[in-house]
């Protein structure tokens, strides 16, 4: 899958490459001589950098293992359907798990066709968030003082892609259990939810994981 993921990648860069180009170049002109009568122009102020731009708060919670058809029988689901927008058109890029996660947040699948845990290159979403001076948090059901690679059950460290790239885990990714205060106060821009392996489908029907969303 890799080379295809590549693929689609590369348009989008080149697109945004040439845009940065066009935005940049200097124009051709030339510069008449003022006449006796004309005032020198004021030059303009050179203008002030400024911080990160503001980004709206994006939310994103993974749910498993039920087609559009199956989820939408959810009663919960339905209603977040219907209120909000659905992408019909979304699809897997592979199988199992963990590829999907890391093309979700780097995308690219890394050529990876398992669920085990492999050290990637340290980047990804969550680096370029941090990068571009966005706060950014995920927050993982069932995850605890064992950390990102030693967690029990229902925490899955395959859906945790944060913890593959640079072979360490940001502090950025923490339980569940700060979520409601952080939507109380400084929420942060940009938010990952990974249920455990019940909550997101994966090892329960849907019937207990539509009400948990």
């Amino acid at each position: 899958m890799r080379p295809c993921q590549e693929m689609r990648a590369y348009p989008l860069l080149f697109i945004a490459a040439l845009v940065v180009s066009c935005a940049s170049a200097p124009a051709a002109a030339t510069t008449p001589s003022p006449s006796p009568s004309e005032s020198p122009a004021t030059p303009s102020p050179t203008p002030t950098e400024t911080g990160a731009p503001t980004m709206p708060h994006v939310f994103v919670i993974v749910m498993e293992n039920a087609s559009l058809e199956t989820a939408l029988r959810s009663p919960s689901i339905e209603r977040l359907a219907a209120k909000y927008a659905l992408a019909t058109n979304y699809h897997a890029v592979s199988s199992p798990s963990l590829p999907n996660y890391l093309a979700m947040t780097s995308g690219s699948t890394w050529g990876i066709t398992d669920d085990a845990y492999h050290v990637l290159p340290a980047g990804g979403l969550g680096a370029q968030l941090t990068a571009a001076g966005l706060s950014w948090r995920a927050y993982l059901e069932g995850l605890t003082s064992a950390g990102c690679l030693g967690s029990p059950y229902p925490y899955a460290l395959k859906h945790n892609p944060f913890a593959y790239y640079g072979g360490s885990c940001p502090g950025n990714v923490v339980s569940l259990d700060p979520l409601e205060a952080d939507l109380a106060g400084d929420t942060p821009s940009f938010v990952w939810i990974a249920p455990g392996l019940c909550h997101d489908g994966h090892d329960c029907a849907l019937a207990e994981a539509g009400p948990w969303l």
